[in-house]
């Protein structure tokens, strides 16, 4: 029975396969990955930006990075050397000959497939006599001649060859390992263990174990694990966060710490600038001795953020911690939020102290504030270029009294121009070409409940769901703006309503005064009362007579109740199509994954660029509660449609809620639109189905 052979390949042929093969799987995928996109693609975008964005910081720090660095010319660079070693590998490869062929006799004796025996004893004579050992020839080709021959020749080698490919019958099966044998070479044993013990005992478990305890300190979204319970301890601690407080809070985090995070830095320079800044700053809770506020990391954090919230001018070298402090705050922000809003909605079931809606609210206004360089007690007007603290009495003045971007666009293009005469020609019209392209936002908002057979009646305890539909247009400066019509045609509606209302009164005076409510009631069932008795009444006196007036007045009030039956269905058809519209889109908008590339920010002191993201919730004002989960909205681009869910109250009643749309870019462009959810018990919804049932019969 034939055996198994493992050897390994002395001539290193098979390696060379194997290496090519290697090789290729590595590069083709990492040229396609790695491979630098076009930079004049890049460089074009930037200059179509230029026009709004030129001055920010971020653009002026893009343009330097992409002159300066050489990681693209790096990477084409090893790219480019690991296709020259493929290609050179595959010319190898194509050149080695091929040691593993098909046994051919035929090929062997140069004859024909199918050669007759008197011509394979022919070419055998002919080349013994120039082959043969004795004559001079080769010993080894001559054995393969006479190994050919006997193979036509001899019954049972042809046989053994047909069947087994092999005159001699049936040999061990060769299995070529594709290394070199110079591996297992006793002679080089001592240093192959030294490579894989140094690769499978120390690199290895070194990378597994640094990734490992790199992820388990990370959340999500890279946010330290750490960080994100103190948040939850100092809003527990402090429900009502004030903006001074979450300054606090953010700077604390430990991201900036040298200890957690190797990109933060500690300067032997700062014992001298810090100081400096918190001096002009002024008061910034320095002597509050409760950890971790103290801190130098901390403290340093949060000079750096409230210079930048000032506008103030700091060296180069904290100018630079400053930019890695400011880049960090809007994704702590947001875990802020999170933690928040997970903490809310826990303290529901659990019955602990919550944050407030106010904390929540002020971390957005924080990240408002920290992208645009602006405190909270700012114009939003100083977020256009070339405006300054000086120019704000031109707009605030008794003539114009223009105070946020809206009043600004609102102005007739004439005054305008004559508010901001302190402008040239060019700097207008870069101010009014950077107000063009802030966002405009139109909300759409759809109430229902999805569950029920009647959407539009909401129960104690259902789920309420809110559609809201939002659309992103530019900020467009006309000569009279969208406010400035809505202005007018609210003074034409006020006009309209008071001469209706005049009019009314008018009739009102000669018109008799109405009956209450419950006499209407009253007398709607007396109404019912007396038509059924004079019915009974017309049946016994007419006899057949009457019974052929009531099938022929019945006939048109059947004819009302099919076409009521059938407006129903299409009714019932119309709200099943919305329903399952609305579960396609939910379906598709968890198959489908949206880029978070929106639209970039103008900011004048961020030195990244930030895309525009919305944050949109449900509150309760009054009560100054969280009624939903804030959405973080980061795939607006033109059209999003968003759901938001929560449960309606336990009491029934009328309540006024609040929808709040927040950009987590821009000051001043928050929009707030009320929302009003009547809540009926199941009781007072069955009582007036069927109220509403008799009332259409009546009708009939």
């Amino acid at each position: 029975m034939a055996g198994q052979q493992f050897q390994y390949d002395d001539s290193g042929n098979t390696f060379f396969y194997f290496l090519t093969s290697f090789v290729g799987l590595i590069v083709i995928p990492a040229t396609y990955y790695l491979w630098p996109r076009d930079q004049n693609a890049e460089q074009l975008r930037l200059k179509s930006l230029r026009r709004v964005h030129g001055r920010c910081l971020w653009y002026r720090l893009r343009l330097m990075k992409s002159q300066q660095s050489i990681v693209p010319t790096l990477k084409k660079a090893a790219l480019l050397f690991g296709w020259l070693v493929f290609l050179l590998l595959a010319y190898k490869v194509s050149k080695l000959d091929r040691e593993y062929q098909e046994y051919n006799p035929y090929e062997v004796l140069s004859l024909d497939p199918g050669a007759s025996l008197s011509e394979i004893k022919k070419q055998y004579r002919v080349l013994s006599l120039k082959y043969h050992p004795d004559k001079g020839g080769d010993e080894a080709t001559f054995m393969r001649i006479a190994k050919a021959y006997a193979a036509l020749t001899n019954e049972q080698s042809r046989q053994n060859w047909e069947m087994y490919g092999n005159p001699d019958g049936p040999g061990a099966t060769s299995f070529g390992i594709a290394l070199p044998a110079w591996i297992v070479d006793q002679k080089n044993s001592m240093l192959v263990l030294l490579v894989y013990g140094l690769a499978f005992m120390v690199i290895l478990p070194v990378v597994v174990g640094t990734w490992w305890y790199r992820s388990i300190r990370y959340s999500g979204d890279q946010i330290l694990i750490n960080t994100t319970q103190l948040f939850m301890h100092f809003m527990c601690k402090t429900p009502n966060m004030n903006m001074k407080r979450l300054v606090m809070v953010l700077t604390a985090a430990l991201e900036f710490d040298p200890r957690n995070n190797k990109e933060a830095t500690i300067r032997p320079t700062d014992n001298v600038e810090v100081p400096q800044l918190i001096r002009e700053l002024g008061n910034i809770n320095v002597k509050k001795k409760e950890p971790p506020f103290y801190y130098p990391y901390s403290l340093k954090a949060r000079v750096l953020v409230l210079a930048h919230l000032a506008r103030m001018d700091v060296s180069e070298e904290l100018e630079e911690d400053q930019r890695f402090v400011v880049k960090k705050t809007p994704a702590l922000l947001q875990e802020m939020i999170n933690v928040g809003c997970q903490l809310i909605f826990m303290a529901n079931s659990r019955g602990f102290s919550a944050p407030r809606l106010v904390t929540i609210e002020n971390c957005m206004k924080l990240t408002q504030m920290i992208v645009q360089g602006l405190k909270e007690s700012k114009s939003p007007l100083l977020q256009l270029p070339h405006f300054e603290e000086e120019h704000l009495r031109y707009c605030i003045s008794k003539k114009y009294k223009v105070r946020t971007l809206q009043d600004l666009v609102s102005l007739k293009d004439s005054d305008r121009r004559n508010m901001l005469r302190f402008l040239g020609e060019e700097k207008y019209d870069e101010v009014m070409a950077v107000l063009g392209s802030f966002p405009h936002i139109t909300m759409d908002i759809k109430l229902q409940v999805l569950d029920d057979e009647d959407s539009s009646n909401i129960t104690a305890g259902s789920i309420v769901t809110v559609t809201v539909t939002l659309n992103r247009k530019r900020m467009v400066v006309r000569n009279v703006s969208i406010k400035a019509k809505t202005k007018v045609w609210q003074n034409k509606n006020k006009g309209a309503k008071k001469t209706a209302k005049s009019k009314k009164k008018k009739l009102t005076k000669k018109k008799p005064t109405p009956a209450p409510a419950k006499n209407k009631q009253h007398n709607f069932s007396l109404l019912i009362l007396v038509s059924q008795e004079e019915e009974d009444d017309d049946g016994s006196d007419k006899g057949s007579e009457s019974d052929e007036g009531e099938a022929n007045k019945d006939s048109p009030s059947e004819r009302d109740e099919d076409s009521d039956k059938q407006s129903d269905t299409e009714v019932d058809e119309m709200e099943w199509e919305a329903l399952q519209q609305s579960i396609q889109r939910r379906e598709r908008a968890l198959l489908e994954t949206k880029s978070k590339v929106t639209h970039p920010v103008y900011s004048l002191y961020f030195p990244e660029e930030k895309q525009e993201w919305w944050w949109l919730y449900i509150a309760d004002r009054r009560e100054h509660t969280l009624v939903s989960m804030p959405c973080h909205v980061c795939t607006l681009k033109d059209t999003e449609e968003v759901e938001l869910k929560f449960s309606a109250p336990s009491k029934t009643g009328n309540y006024q809620y609040s929808v709040i749309l927040r950009s987590d870019s821009y000051l001043g462009l928050d929009q707030i639109k009320p929302l009003k959810v009547l809540e009926q018990s199941h009781v007072a919804q069955t009582y007036y189905k069927g109220y509403r049932a008799v009332n259409d019969l009546f009708s009939t």
